[in-house]
């Protein structure tokens, strides 16, 4: 049986403890779990996280800049066969975990990747488009294509993954840039409907806070198109529209996001030629 080791990445999110404990109730348990922590998470959570799940074998490493700098920062730590990654305002039901790993144990796939589901009913606005983009992305982008599944509820090949490595210069899209990367070297990917996990948004509770996260993204995912040739084809590409009124805030800032995308990359493009 191969060795799996789930990664936590942690910033400064005390759901992270809920998280941690979810991991502990697993059917298939983890050979290990390292939690990537960014240097801003607080001594107090580091010390819960370790505390979270008795028995489970767990290591911090902590690694300086955001969640994305953690993942990247990680990589050398990663001995095990297969690695699974799971967000801090995630919960894994029992079974998870041992449904995510399969295809890569039996050969069928070297990356897998599961939905999401809400942990609650939506309470915020927020919250509601949150439920229902997560919702568009499983069920109508991942069918077409597994380089939309998100990374936060997917499982890799450790080979695989240090081999290919995160690119730097694409934060906050390094999911969509590693899984073009991996099925253009021929890499098989599977999505798996059953291994889903309970995401927590309640968090998201900002207007302000949501449009710069969402405009960050949108910058990212500009770049990654960019670097990998993908922009035209996404430009004619017709989209179920999720039915909420933010998605026109959404819409309404995805050509700034793109001009600036041009320019990042471009700038990011130069500075690697000289």
């Amino acid at each position: 049986m191969a060795t799996v080791c789930v990664e936590l990445a942690v910033r400064d999110d005390v759901r992270a403890v809920e998280a941690l404990r979810s991991l502990g109730g697993q059917s298939r348990r983890p050979d290990r779990v390292l939690v990537a922590a960014s240097t801003e998470t607080p001594p107090s959570l580091a010390a819960a996280l370790t505390a979270a799940a008795p028995g489970l074998p767990v290591d911090i490493a902590q690694f300086p800049g955001g969640v994305v700098d953690a993942r990247a920062g990680s990589l050398p730590l990663l001995h095990e066969d297969i690695v699974a990654f799971l967000d801090s305002d995630e919960r894994a039901p029992a079974e998870w975990l041992g449904r995510l790993v399969a295809p890569i144990e039996e050969g069928r796939a070297a990356f897998t990747g599961g939905p999401t589901r809400p942990v609650r009913p939506a309470e915020t606005s927020i919250e509601r488009y949150y439920e229902l983009l997560e919702r568009s992305i499983y069920s109508d982008l991942v069918p077409r294509s597994i380089r939309y599944v998100p990374l936060q509820n997917s499982a890799w090949s450790a080979a695989l993954l240090r081999r290919l490595g995160f690119d730097p210069r694409i934060p906050f899209a390094e999911d969509h840039d590693l899984e073009v990367r991996a099925l253009r070297q021929g890499a098989s990917g599977v999505f798996v409907p059953d291994a889903f996990v309970f995401h927590d948004k309640s968090s998201e509770t900002s207007l302000w806070r949501w449009a710069r996260k969402r405009y960050r993204y949108l910058v990212a995912m500009g770049m990654s198109l960019l670097k990998n040739g993908e922009l035209e084809e996404r430009l004619r590409e017709r989209r179920r529209p999720v039915p909420h009124p933010l998605r026109y805030v959404e819409a309404a800032m995805k050509p700034f996001a793109l001009v600036e995308a041009t320019i990042r990359w471009r700038r990011v493009r130069s500075r690697s030629e000289t």
